[in-house]
């Protein structure tokens, strides 16, 4: 499993018509990409700005690039939320994860990662109890 970080500020009083427009048209238009598997808002209000990160979990870097093309370090803006952006982070970084503890997540990454690396079955019942264990 992919996770895609991303920063970007607003004014704080461009912030909740930011949030609003990321929960209802941003991250509901993610869903309709192949092995997109959801994602995050994380805020931080601060006196002068605020501080978005949003975190979107895709099966694998091809899911990543189906939505964000082949220079895939490149941040993606809906125009309407780029507008209401301050400034932004100029690259979006992509990090493998590694665990998970999530209910629903965790397995289905696990399965994509067990797909990805060929293993059989038995193979991924053993990846599986190593995550169960606390193994990496």
């Amino acid at each position: 499993m992919i996770a895609r970080h991303w920063r970007g500020w607003t004014k704080p009083e461009c912030a909740d018509e930011y949030e609003n427009l990321l929960r209802s048209k941003v991250l509901p238009a993610l869903g309709a990409i192949e092995d997109y598997r959801g994602g995050y808002i994380l805020r931080s209000e601060n006196v002068e700005e605020t501080e978005f990160v949003v975190l979107n979990l895709f099966d694998n870097l091809e899911a990543v690039k189906r939505f964000a093309g082949p220079e895939y370090t490149v941040p993606v803006f809906d125009p309407e939320a780029k507008a209401l952006l301050s400034r932004v982070e100029n690259f979006a970084a992509h990090y493998d994860v590694r665990a998970c503890t999530a209910s629903g997540i965790a397995a289905e990454g696990i399965r994509a990662r067990a797909a990805d690396l060929k293993l059989g079955e038995l193979d991924w019942v053993e990846l599986k109890r190593e995550r169960d264990e606390g193994r990496p």
